[in-house]
């Protein structure tokens, strides 16, 4: 028993053994290898250490092993560690980067290399007679474009030669739109234009000073009517024979000489848009206009030829003055925005490439004959505007109007203290950038009904009134939309007073029949639907006698004044773009209804109200650049600001450009503007 207590007892000597191990182990300074190697195999060796104490033992080990971790030595192998990761790992990233430019570099060789085409692509095809030898016809026995040259160049052109011709007169906004519109295969589409592409008009001002090219501007049609498998004449339309369904083209033969020719239709899209409207001012001749990329050109070239010639040592100082006297008539967005893109090259380009004396000797002039230039902007964007450019030095000047344009100055009446005040501006070059007249005259002439001498009238639906009905319709600059809401009071009364069996006249309306009435107004004049939203307030406001009936005087009363409130839809592309995607959204829904409604024998009537809603414009708002800045109408939402609202600005017109091509092309142009300046030559 003693002996068994006697092992069972600890071993002082052991113990004092631990002590001295755990008090080294705790220590600051590390104990030495071979003492350290000596008290492990001697705790080994001894079985009667109780397990608490080994297991400190342990721990204690441990953390003795993270201390000599962080000594300098390691502190500065760990960095250099990181730094070498990172740098292996940017040169392994680069290398991506430059393996996969060098793979797209070589696609795009590949790719290149499979548009050519080593041998002829000629192949027989049919073509009919009727194409190359036309019949002749029509009101002047003209020849008579039955059959196109094209139709049978492929099956899906072969399959609809037969269906619905539709004609589409213009390149401009409405016509792109309407065609982007439609479904292929709907209509043999037609586009008759004396020009081969579309124009993209908003950003015309910059192309004329270089800081876009001219062709990143425009879209060749032909690849827009490949989408519809259509076919495009170059050639103007001269007249139209409405009865016959004959549109008179007038084209340019190989020899210079003009050939006329008619091309039929079932559909016509009168889409021609519109010129400059002189507004009587004599000397428009000695003006610039910008409706083309022909102005465009031509504006450039007169901006760098006065730079130049004011460079010429023979050139005398009020010469000089006056070549660099630049005058914008018209303070619309066209004139604001080519004021401001002029004033940039002068003070970014023309700076460090010509003379400075030139840079203080140029002056631009804005005559504007409102109280504010941007009148159709919020009134604070209007303000904004004149404020940068009186920064900038640019002359506005309001409620003034040009009387005449001479070859060497601008003569103009400006008011002050409530008097006209007759003035003169010394003038190197002058644009015209106000007001619009419509080229519709002789199709005007042609229609009873047609009342307006400057525009097309159409009426709801776009169709063109005292036209066949649903057969030819007018859309964007050249067109405008009857908003004769009194003169149709008859027809919105006549069928409640069917339905009562008196006469129109002498019907008297209750709230519930005047509800109806403003029903039937809305649907037919979707713009009138703005002034007819209190209806309660109406009634109660042209009850006169508070009889609680609205008789017929009343309400033609009120009707009348609604009528005086409807403006003209502007003059713009985003008005002739709505119209056109409107147009094109309603032909389809035509050429989807008609097939069965032939087959059943049905008769349609007026088939465009029956399957499509009457056209109403929605404004999207507007938007102007201005010397490196720009104001946003939006409605209730109006800003302006600097750089940022500059690119905000281009960003806009970058997302409505017409095509991937024209974005990327716009993309480069505004590169290279940052890159390299401005493009300063003229030819």
């Amino acid at each position: 028993m003693s002996a068994v207590l006697l092992r069972s007892r600890p071993d002082q000597t052991a113990l004092r053994r631990i002590g001295v191990l755990s008090s080294r182990l705790y220590s600051s300074k590390p104990p030495r290898p071979t003492r350290l190697a000596t008290s492990r195999a001697l705790l080994l060796g001894q079985n009667s250490v109780p397990q608490c104490l080994a297991s400190r033992a342990f721990v204690n080990s441990h953390h003795s092993i993270r201390h000599q971790s962080t000594t300098p030595e390691s502190t500065d192998a760990s960095r250099k560690s990181s730094f070498r990761n990172a740098f292996f790992k940017t040169f392994a990233y680069c290398g991506f980067f430059i393996v996969m430019s060098g793979a797209a570099v070589v696609a795009f060789f590949i790719y290149d290399a499979t548009t050519y085409r080593e041998h002829s692509s000629a192949e027989d095809i049919p073509v009919s007679e009727l194409a190359l030898n036309p019949r002749r016809g029509g009101p002047k026995n003209l020849p008579v474009a039955d059959v196109l040259v094209g139709d049978y160049d492929s099956e899906a052109m072969t399959e609809q030669k037969d269906k619905p011709r539709l004609v589409i007169l213009g390149t401009g906004w409405g016509s792109i739109a309407l065609l982007k519109q439609l479904n292929p295969g709907d209509y043999h589409v037609t586009v008759v234009s004396p020009t081969n592409y579309f124009l993209f008009t908003p950003m015309l001002p910059s192309a004329t000073v270089g800081t876009l090219g001219l062709r990143s501007l425009v879209e060749p049609v032909r690849r827009i009517v490949q989408r519809v498998n259509g076919h495009f004449l170059k050639g103007e339309a001269v007249d139209v024979e409405f009865s016959e369904k004959l549109v008179e083209v007038s084209g340019v033969d190989a020899n210079g000489q003009k050939q006329n020719f008619y091309v039929p239709y079932d559909k016509l899209v009168i889409g021609v848009g519109c010129t400059t409207n002189p507004h009587g001012v004599k000397g428009l001749e000695n003006c610039h206009f910008l409706k083309t990329i022909d102005d465009a050109r031509q504006i450039k070239n007169q901006v760098l030829d006065n730079m130049e010639l004011a460079c010429l040592p023979t050139t005398t100082d009020e010469e000089r003055k006056r070549l660099l006297s630049f005058v914008v008539c018209g303070g619309g967005p066209t004139g604001v925005e080519f004021a401001a893109e002029l004033f940039d090259l002068l003070n970014e380009d023309l700076l460090y490439s010509f003379p400075k004396i030139l840079r203080n000797e140029i002056s631009v002039h804005i005559i504007q004959s409102r109280t504010h230039i941007l009148n159709t902007y919020d009134e604070a964007l209007s303000k904004y505007a004149e404020a940068r450019f009186a920064r900038d030095h640019v002359d506005v000047l309001t409620n003034s109007r040009v009387k005449e344009v001479r070859d060497d100055k601008v003569v103009f009446t400006q008011m002050e203290d409530g008097k006209p005040v007759l003035k003169e501006i010394p003038m190197g070059f002058c644009l015209w950038s106000t007001g619009v007249a419509e080229i519709c005259k002789k199709l005007s002439a042609k229609l009873d009904s047609q009342n307006n001498k400057h525009a097309l009238e159409t009426d709801s639906h776009l169709r063109l009134i005292g036209a066949p009905l649903g057969d030819v319709y007018a859309i964007g600059d050249c067109s405008t939309v009857q908003n004769n809401v009194a003169d149709h009071i008859v027809s919105f009364l006549r069928t409640i007073a069917w339905e009562k069996g008196k006469d129109p006249e002498k019907l008297h309306l209750t709230f519930r029949e005047w509800r109806d009435v403003a029903n039937r107004v809305k649907k037919r004049f979707p713009q009138a639907s703005n002034h007819l939203r209190r209806l309660d307030r109406l009634f109660e406001q042209y009850d006169k006698d508070h009889s609680g009936t609205l008789e017929f005087g009343e309400l033609s009363e009120l009707l009348h004044q609604i009528d005086n409130k409807l403006t003209s839809l502007p003059a713009t592309a985003q008005r002739a773009n709505q119209q056109g995607e409107y147009l094109g959204r309603k032909l389809t829904k035509i050429a989807a209804a008609l097939p069965g409604m032939r087959a059943n024998e049905i008769d349609h009537g007026d088939l465009d109200e029956a399957v499509y809603k009457a056209f109403k414009y929605k404004h999207l708002g507007s938007l102007a650049y201005i010397s490196n800045a720009a104001v946003f109408d939006f409605g209730g939402m109006n800003f302006s600001g600097g750089v940022l609202a500059m690119y905000l600005w281009r960003s806009v017109y970058f997302a409505e450009s017409v095509s991937l091509r024209t974005r990327c092309m716009l993309a480069m142009d505004w590169a290279k503007r940052a890159l390299f300046g401005r493009d300063l030559m003229s030819f």
